[in-house]
C-alpha cells in the first residue's frame, strides 16, 4: 500500500506540474508610453484636451474615432508584434499601428501640431507610464515627404537614425540621444518601441518642422501631457495605468498584430505585479533593474516542458491502471 501511495503521489505531482508551468507562461503584462519630445500626435492631442481640442487636426481625429483614443494616448500598440512591424502594419496605417481604434491618427493632413526640430544632436524623451526593457528605433521621412498623403513605409528611411536599447529612465521618461538628419519643411519622426521581455511593441508619429526655410511653421509648439493631466484623466482610460484608473484588464479586443481588423483573438495581458512595476509617477531609480513581467524567451520552453510533463504523467497513470487491473484478474 505504501508503494501505491507513493506512485499516486508522484502521478498527482506530475499532473499539477503542467498547471504550474502554464501559470508561468501567462500572457505579458501591459506596458505603455508615447513620445514626448518631439511630442507624438496622440499625446499632443490628448494634451489639448480630448473633449475640446484646440487644433483642427486633433478635432478631426476626435471626429473620426471619438475621444477614447486620446484618453488611451499611451496604448498605440500591437501585442504580438515581435519585430514584424513592416509585415503586419499596412501602408497608410502606420500612425495607428493598423488599429481601427486609432484610425484618426492616420489622417493625411499638413496641419498636425508640429514641433520645431533642428538637424544634428538631439535629446529625445519617451514618456513611459509602464517602464520595461526594450529597444527604441527612430525613423525620419525622406526628402519629398508629402504630409497630405497617407504615410507609407516607403516614405521612411530604410534605417533608423537613432537606435538604443534600455535607455536611462529619468522622471518617468526614457531619455536618449540621436543625430537628426538634415531636412527642410514638414517631416515626421516614426518611433518603434519593441519590448525585449514581450512581443508587444508601441508606435508613435511625431510631426516636426525642420530647417525653417520651407513649410508652414507652427504658430505654437505642441505640448506633451503634464503629470497633472495624466493623473487627472487616468480614470477615463480603458488601459492599465497601474493603479491609476482604467479597467486594468488589457486591451479592447481588436485584432492586435493583424491590422486591427478584429479577425484575430484578443491579446490579453496579465496585471502587473505591483512589486515589480513602477507607478507612472514613481519611475525606477537609475541603475535599478526594470520590470520584466512579459513573455520572455523562457515562455515557449516552459509551455513545451509543461506539455511533456503532462504526457509523462498520463503515461504513468495509464501503466498503473493496467497493473491494478492485471492484479485484480489474477
Amino acid at each position: 500500500m505504501r508503494v501505491h501511495r507513493k506512485a499516486a503521489a508522484r502521478i498527482t505531482l506530475l499532473g499539477v506540474a503542467p498547471l504550474a508551468l502554464t501559470a508561468l507562461s501567462a500572457d505579458p503584462a501591459d506596458a505603455h508610453g508615447s513620445m514626448s519630445d518631439p511630442v507624438s500626435r496622440v499625446a499632443a492631442c490628448f494634451a489639448e484636451g480630448p473633449e475640446s481640442p484646440d487644433s483642427a487636426a486633433c478635432t478631426a481625429m476626435v471626429a473620426a474615432g471619438g475621444t477614447q483614443p486620446l484618453y488611451d494616448w499611451n496604448e498605440v500598440n500591437i501585442g504580438d508584434a515581435a519585430g514584424r512591424h513592416r509585415e503586419i502594419i499596412p501602408d497608410g496605417k502606420l500612425c495607428s499601428a493598423g488599429r481601427e481604434k486609432y484610425k484618426g491618427l492616420d489622417l493625411p493632413r499638413a496641419d498636425w501640431p508640429a514641433t520645431d526640430l533642428a538637424a544634428g544632436a538631439h535629446t529625445f524623451r519617451y514618456r513611459a507610464t509602464a517602464p520595461h526593457r526594450g529597444t527604441f528605433e527612430l525613423y525620419i521621412t525622406k526628402d519629398g515627404y508629402d504630409p497630405t498623403k497617407p504615410l507609407k513605409w516607403s516614405d521612411l528611411e530604410a534605417e533608423p537614425f537613432a537606435k538604443v536599447t534600455d535607455p536611462k529612465l529619468e522622471n518617468g521618461s526614457y531619455v536618449f540621444s540621436g543625430t537628426v538628419p538634415k531636412r527642410s519643411g514638414r517631416h515626421l519622426i516614426y518611433s518603434i518601441w519593441q519590448r525585449s521581455d514581450s512581443p508587444e511593441a508601441f508606435y508613435t508619429c511625431s510631426d516636426v518642422v525642420m530647417g525653417g526655410t520651407s513649410g508652414k511653421v507652427p504658430a505654437s509648439a505642441p505640448e506633451a501631457p503634464s503629470e497633472q493631466q495624466i493623473t487627472k484623466e487616468a480614470g477615463k482610460s480603458t488601459v492599465d495605468h497601474h493603479g491609476r484608473g482604467g479597467d486594468h484588464g488589457g486591451h479592447d479586443g481588436e485584432g492586435h498584430g493583424h491590422g486591427g481588423n478584429g479577425d484575430a483573438p484578443e491579446v490579453k495581458h496579465a496585471k502587473a505585479d505591483p512589486g515589480q512595476e513602477n507607478p507612472a509617477n514613481a519611475p525606477a531609480p537609475q541603475g535599478e533593474r526594470l520590470a520584466q513581467t512579459g513573455g520572455d524567451t523562457t515562455t515557449t520552453p516552459l509551455a513545451v516542458g509543461g506539455a511533456a510533463v503532462l504526457a509523462a504523467g498520463s503515461a504513468l497513470l495509464f501503466v498503473a491502471a493496467r497493473r491494478r487491473a492485471a492484479r485484480s484478474r489474477s
